[in-house]
């Protein structure tokens, strides 16, 4: 924001030093960027940040200069002469996009003069940085540099139907801007527009065919307020910045919309003549009532290091444009102005206050209190996997959350869901937020062979995004995963995966199913579930995905819940000491038809098994010689033992035989 001293002074007497100004705004946070001479004027370049849209105006600027320097402010109060007959009987404002469009205001001037700017006028502009075009144009400029209000002036007499529709860009429209440039529109933009035809980009820039020329002599005079995010991705679309786009972008004082109006009006009487017709036509919805926000006197040297009175905290804030609504010998509350939209919480008043009373007053060696606090269980969550996993020789990956659309194809467990995309020039291809993070490791991984590591073992803990805007908890449209990618072979990272589980949730119940995903070989992936509930995928993945990525070897891949590991977490471990007595191991070695799976097997052999039964393990299958057609041999290894005596042959015996019964009567099983 370049700022003009001589037009400051305007607002706020500014006898101070240029070098005192500058400081102790820069002190308050509108940072200096630069001084100029501008004829008999200086422009002082000022960086304004996006939660200041207030100081994106010169009037802004003049209220910060007034508390910082205890002088008077002066805002101007327009009172524009108006005739009898009424705005509202020459024109219609209609919004059908209340979304897009919050509030829109339309006065009306008839019988203007195009010219020249005066001289008072070029040189106000100039020291800003803006470059006189005709009086009417200059104004509507002078008063979005006044206030922060963009305002955009029409000839009234080009709008066809003489009235004003605010709507949604219809399917092939276009529209010539004043730069001259053509702009094909969408549907999700946000157009001015006349009986038939847009007349205006909403908030960015307005139409070559109703801009003010020469032959002008009635004009419309819009003053609104257009949706940020609307405005954003129109002008990032088109390609097409402006100064409005830019204030409309950080959102404008809703407040002040009729009072620039005014003001705008006011002025190009001043300087073209004209008559302005009675009263403003008006349509949108009401400003919605702000809460107030308390504020707790001992937070403000708890927070900032010093003292600052009472009344003195209250003095700033009320000078800065708060109402007090509420005070006792504790506490203070105030209601926020229009223009402070930034204003939400305790501590937002506690920074209005450092920034005013002055940052350089904070002691050098002022304690903070310092208090420990337990790490939060995402913290040893994330701990115990960044520490297992190195362990097992993988290195983590940290990746972007944006990937393309062809990566995005590549791994797509949960299905052809709704994709969630940002529309920006710097991610033309790139703009696809990801559902997976196994896409991303593979490109990793691919990068790896490139540069002669040929088997990068990694792993990443971060978010996925599965929807926006719909109003879903956040681990349902941004569940933090774990993905992990490795050479190993399926059941060996079927390992890594159980031992995570057991280091962070050893009594959770961790159980998977074959799973008949596309991106995984056929019989060479799983479907895993946490205590019952879907957990994740793992698996070798198919010739097909490999082969896409380029990759020169054949790669296993996992991805499970990471939120699922935190809700399941157990800070509390039970530990018991080491068996005294040795264990009896016994592999039997069973034949069963094709159809039964390990899993069966497994429960059969647990839940016959008995006490002493301690471990089942999977010890290998086998077809072939031997092994009649339509079955299968496992060969399950059991581990028996007791806490207190070391066991007897019969003891084990008995517990096998039972075991054989149970697994014939069950599943038909034999012992081979």
């Amino acid at each position: 924001m370049i700022v003009s001293k001589n037009w400051l002074a305007e607002y706020v007497d500014v006898d101070m030093p240029v070098d005192e100004l500058t400081d102790r705004l820069t002190m308050s946070g509108l940072n200096l960027e630069g001084v100029e001479t501008s004829g008999d004027d200086l422009a002082i370049d000022l960086e304004v940040t996006s939660n200041r849209p207030d100081c994106l105006g010169h009037i802004g600027v003049a209220r910060e200069v007034s508390v910082l320097f205890d002088k008077e402010l002066r805002i101007p109060s327009p009172q524009p002469a108006v005739t009898s007959e009424s705005a509202a009987d020459a024109t219609a404002v209609q919004i059908d996009c209340p979304d897009l469009c919050h509030e829109y205001h339309a006065r009306v001037i008839r019988g203007i003069k195009v010219g020249p700017s005066p001289d008072w006028l070029k040189d106000r502009l100039a020291a800003a940085g803006i470059n006189s075009v005709s009086n009417v144009v200059d104004i509507t400029n002078y008063v979005m540099l006044e206030c922060g209000q963009p305002i955009h002036a029409f000839d009234f007499d080009k709008l066809d139907g003489g009235r004003i529709v605010v709507r949604r860009a219809g399917k092939g429209e276009k529209i010539t801007a004043i730069d001259q440039r053509d702009y094909a529109l969408t549907e999700d933009m946000c157009v001015i527009a006349d009986a038939s035809r847009p007349t205006a980009i909403a908030g960015v820039m307005g139409g070559l065919a109703t801009e003010i020329s020469d032959g002008t002599v009635n004009v419309l005079v819009e003053t609104a307020s257009f949706e940020p995010l609307s405005v954003r991705a129109t002008a990032r679309a088109l390609k097409l910045h402006s100064p409005s786009s830019f204030r409309f972008e950080r959102r404008v004082n809703r407040q002040n919309i009729d009072w620039a109006s005014r003001r705008c009006c006011e002025l190009i009487m001043q300087v073209a003549g004209g008559e302005l017709l009675d009263g403003s036509v008006v349509a949108g919805d009401a400003v919605a009532t702000r809460e107030p926000v308390s504020m707790r006197f001992s937070q403000v040297p708890r927070i900032l290091g010093m003292d600052v009175p009472p009344d003195e905290c209250v003095r700033i804030l009320v000078e800065l444009g708060l109402e007090l609504v509420e005070r006792t010998t504790e506490t203070a509350s105030f209601t926020a102005p229009a223009w402070r939209l930034d204003l939400t919480r305790e501590a937002d008043l506690i920074e209005e206050i450092a920034r005013i009373y002055g940052y350089d007053r904070i002691p050098d060696d002022a304690t903070l209190p310092v208090v420990a606090t337990s790490r939060s269980v995402r913290e040893q969550v994330g701990d115990a996997i960044r520490t297992a996993l190195p362990a097992c020789g993988f290195f983590e990956s940290l990746t972007l959350s944006f990937i393309s659309r062809e990566q995005l194809e590549l791994f797509r467990p949960r299905g052809d869901i709704a994709n969630v995309a940002v529309n920006h020039s710097t991610r033309s291809k790139e703009n696809q937020l990801r559902q997976s993070l196994i896409p991303s490791l593979l490109h990793c991984r691919r990068q790896n062979e490139r540069h002669g590591t040929l088997n990068a073992e990694l792993f990443e803990v971060a978010k996925v995004y599965l929807s926006a805007g719909e109003g879903k908890p956040e681990h349902e449209a941004e569940p933090t995963m774990l993905g992990i990618v490795s050479g190993r072979d399926f059941l060996t990272l079927k390992g890594v995966v159980e031992m995570i589980v057991a280091r962070v949730c050893p009594q959770a119940v961790l159980t998977s199913a074959p799973c008949s995903l596309k991106e995984f070989g056929h019989g060479r992936g799983a479907a895993l579930q946490l205590n019952g509930a879907d957990f994740g995928w793992l698996g070798e993945l198919d010739r097909g995905v490999i082969d896409a990525v380029d990759l020169q070897e054949g790669a296993s891949v996992a991805e499970i819940n990471v939120n699922m590991l935190e809700d399941a977490f157990q800070a509390e471990r039970v530990y018991q000491p080491l068996p005294k007595f040795p264990a009896v191991t016994r592999d039997l070695n069973f034949v069963l038809g094709e159809s039964v799976t390990w899993a069966q097997l497994e429960d059969a052999v647990t839940g016959a098994g008995g006490t002493l039964l301690q471990h089942v393990s999977f010890g290998g299958q086998y077809r072939g010689k031997g092994i009649e057609t339509g079955h299968k041999s496992y060969l399950v290894s059991c581990v028996f033992m007791a806490d207190d005596r070391t066991l007897t042959t019969e003891e084990v015996d008995a517990a096998v035989a039972q075991i054989l019964a149970v697994c014939e009567e069950k599943l038909a099983a034999k012992l081979r």
